[in-house]
Formats: C-alpha cells, structure tokens, sequence
C-alpha cells in the first residue's frame, strides 16, 4: 500500500534494519523537538577530549555519577545551556548508539566571537583547520547557511579527526 503525500508516494511501512520489525507510517509525530539537550561523542581519550575541548572551544569539563548507575563514572563538557556526554571508545555504556566509532561527527557551534579570530587563535594553538580552498574568502571564513539564517563558519578537526565547525550569524541571532 502507498499514501500519496503533497510531493510523492510513500510506502505505509518503512522497513527498519532489522527485517523482523516492521513500523507504520505516523499520521502525526510521536513528538514536537523544541530543542537539544546533549548528544553523546565517542572518544578515543576522554581526558584528552576534555582538554582539546576546553583549551580551543572555551568549554567546562565535569565528571559525574548517576544514581541509576553508580559504578559508572560519566564525562561531559558543558558549552551554553548545553552539553556533549563523552564515552570512552570499547568502554561504553549502555544505551548507546548502535554503530559507535570516534571521529564519525560533524559538530557546529554557535560563537560570539568574530570567526575569523577564532580561526587565528586555532591556528595559534596547533589546531587542523581545514581549507576549503576556493570557497573560503581572504580571512580563511566560509558563508554558509545554519538553520536560523546566513552564517560565517570556520571548521577544523578535533582530536579524533571530528568535524568542528565554529559559526557566528550574519545578523544578531534576536533580528533573525
């Protein structure tokens, strides 16, 4: 059977990776996203991640038990009103993600810093940025466009070869 949406039709089932289930097509979402709490990055070291986080991103290390699982001590950088819980690759916990592996993520960061000083002071500190050669104008930055609006971006790569991208918007976040 197929639904015919605005565009396309769709199949009533979308098959998962496992042949054994099988789930229908919502006629509403199970849920309205309003925003991100955290997400979950897989490391190769967490107290070198900690570190490279906090020494070119500005970020907050803290360590900390659950009281659902008390033997296991868990590791975050905090950043905004956000944070990114760390798992020590081969040491995970679970739940976890089903395919994990250190250096898979394509991170972006807002900033209030002007991008093109970030970029100078990654540099400064030994950090890959990456070149994006043509696409990049005289200062090293890149115009992109971020789901609020136009953007000035610089990327680099953390330690395990994660894509970082550091944004400003264009215009104030509150005129956007």
């Amino acid at each position: 059977m197929f639904t015919l949406t605005r565009t396309r039709l769709v199949p009533n089932i979308i098959p998962y990776k496992s042949p054994n289930l099988i789930r229908k097509m919502a006629s509403q979402p199970a849920a309205k996203i309003t925003s991100l709490d955290h997400l979950v990055l897989t490391v190769s070291s967490i107290p070198a991640t900690q570190k490279w986080y906090e020494q070119n991103l500005g970020m907050k290390s803290e360590s900390f038990v659950s009281a659902a699982t008390p033997s296991i001590t868990r590791h975050s950088l905090l950043f905004g009103q956000q944070k990114i819980n760390l798992h020590q690759l081969g040491k995970e916990f679970e739940p976890k993600a089903q395919n994990v592996k250190e250096g898979s993520a394509d991170l972006c960061f807002l900033t209030s810093d002007p991008v093109s000083a970030v970029r100078e002071r990654l540099i400064e500190n030994g950090v890959q940025v990456v070149d994006l050669g043509g696409e990049k104008s005289d200062d090293g930055v890149v115009e992109r466009t971020g789901a609020r609006g136009k953007l000035r971006s610089v990327y680099c790569r953390d330690l395990d070869g994660n894509l970082v991208e550091c944004v400003l918007f264009s215009l104030p976040i509150f005129m956007l």
